[in-house]
């Protein structure tokens, strides 16, 4: 081969080449799904960031409403009631005449004599409480968490004992002959309750007034010259508000509570949403006016958020207590603690604290005898809300399997206050007079006036214009509501 020849063959092999190679492409470089999706890649607009940012701050602040509405719950309650009757471990205000509408808290129990305070074991350290015999009660932290059940279902097994309560930091000696049990709050709620005897027109509370004035506080290293006597003031007849609040004040007084008790009280991922809104341990709590806004719309809003879940229903129906009938079970089939199979059910949680306080095993367990189980109605036998200005009536067979004894109350829907109306109980029990068909079962009426057929013993008044819901109480429940061979009628209105 010529050298010309040779040189001609490279040129075209190389020429070749430079054909062969694509040319590179200028099109924008490839970027992450998350490059595209915020800005392209781009800090937001000022605007934009700010106004997210805010309603990061306002979801937070339901959030924290909905989870920390059981300790509001009882200081609503603890507040109230001290600043009726005064405060310390010896202040042990008891309904003696009976709870009625007048007491705003949430769906109380007319039906037993209420005893109830609040102890600080920050200020007094252990504290011994002297339960009498045959209370149906518990002490809870002031987050509503069951401490202990007091009664026939608590350790003393309805005989009364001495219940030793320990602060949440306390790490000293424990004495023997002593229920003892570490709270996790400093703030303990005390609740007992005592069974009336059955009277001729209404239950007599003569008795379960004098057992209940059996109770004694004193704290554990106090000598006994030196404990402060017991105060029982009666809380019949007075209006008391035990509400929690309706306004910003929710805030000041959950900041407030956070300061007081031990950080350990809340755990850390709630403590992370407290602090976001601007809620720290020991820290100022300062809200800027706009965080102050959006702070009074988490407290209004909020509630709302809880009333349409409890007005709309679980989608998975296990709060149904009956597959043929429209009572509700507040629990929701799992345990005192909110416990689900596999989570901590928060919304039911909401729905409750909204509406009710305290909880404790002996509510939720299946204990034949002894607990007491509460169905309640919001709806009638149609499937319609049930409202004061209708008029209905409630069958319940013979025989309501209740040892000490059946009760039912109508109730505010939105905080489970009790009825107010001239007649102040709305509740009809089976310890005082109640008119029974031939069969033994009976008939209870709910309206804005009572209808001719309808004995005034079994009349619960209603307010016109406002929904209301209908609680049974079963205590000492019987095997026959568990099997269900025994259950209420559904609320029929009638004409």
């Amino acid at each position: 081969m010529t050298t010309r020849t040779s040189i001609l063959t490279s040129a075209l092999l190389l020429s070749s080449m430079c054909v062969a190679v694509p040319a590179v492409a200028q099109d924008q470089p490839a970027s992450p799904p998350l490059v595209k999706q915020l800005n392209n890649g781009n800090w937001l607009p000022q605007k934009e960031a700010e106004d997210l940012r805010d309603e990061l701050f306002y979801q937070r602040a339901v959030h924290a409403y909905m989870t920390m509405l059981p300790a509001l719950n009882t200081i609503g309650m603890k507040d109230g009631s001290e600043a009726t009757f005064g405060k310390g471990y010896n202040v042990l205000p008891i309904w003696k005449d009976r709870m009625d509408a007048r007491t705003w808290i949430p769906t109380p129990n007319a039906d037993v004599i209420y005893s109830m305070s609040y102890l600080d074991l920050k200020e007094t350290g252990p504290l011994v409480v002297a339960a009498p015999a045959n209370v149906i009660g518990m002490f809870t932290d002031f987050f509503q968490r069951t401490i202990t059940d007091v009664g026939l279902i608590g350790p003393d097994r309805a005989r009364g004992g001495l219940y030793l309560l320990l602060p949440p930091d306390y790490s000293g000696e424990i004495p023997e002959g002593y229920f003892a049990f570490k709270s996790k709050t400093y703030n303990v709620l005390l609740f007992f309750r005592t069974v009336m005897k059955k009277g001729e027109n209404a239950p007599d509370p003569k008795e379960a007034v004098a057992g209940a004035e059996q109770t004694r506080v004193y704290p554990l290293w106090t000598p006994e010259k030196d404990v402060k006597p017991m105060q029982f003031p009666n809380a019949s007849g007075k209006r008391i508000n035990m509400m929690y609040p309706v306004d910003n004040t929710f805030w000041t007084k959950l900041k407030a509570f956070i300061d007081y008790e031990p950080a350990s009280a809340i755990d850390p991922e709630l403590r992370g949403v407290l602090a976001s809104i601007g809620m720290i341990k020991g820290q100022p709590f300062n809200p800027d006016q706009k965080q102050q806004t959006l702070l009074q719309k988490a407290v209004e809003t909020a509630p709302k958020m809880i009333l349409a879940m409890r007005q709309l229903g679980r989608p998975d129906q296990r709060d149904r207590y009956y597959k043929d009938r429209q009572y509700l079970n507040t629990w929701a089939a799992g345990t005192a603690e909110w416990l689900q199979d596999g989570y901590l059910d928060v919304n039911q949680r909401a729905s409750y604290f909204q509406i009710a306080f305290s909880t404790a095993s002996a509510m939720v367990m299946r204990t034949i005898g002894a607990g007491s189980k509460y169905p309640f109605a919001l709806k009638d036998a149609n499937g319609d809300f049930l409202t004061g200005g209708n008029t209905y009536k409630l069958h319940l067979p013979p025989h309501p399997p209740a040892a000490l004894f059946w009760a039912v109350t109508a109730y505010n829907i939105t905080d489970g206050t009790m009825v107010e109306t001239p007649q102040l109980l709305p509740s009809i029990n089976s310890l005082g007079k109640v008119a029974t068909n031939g069969d033994g079962s009976i008939d209870i009426w709910f309206g804005p006036s009572k209808p001719a057929e309808a004995a005034d013993s079994n009349f619960v008044q209603t307010v016109n214009g406002r929904n209301f819901l209908a609680a049974v109480r079963l205590y000492g429940t019987g095997v026959e509501f568990f099997d269900q061979t025994w259950k209420p009628d559904d609320l029929v209105k009638v004409k």
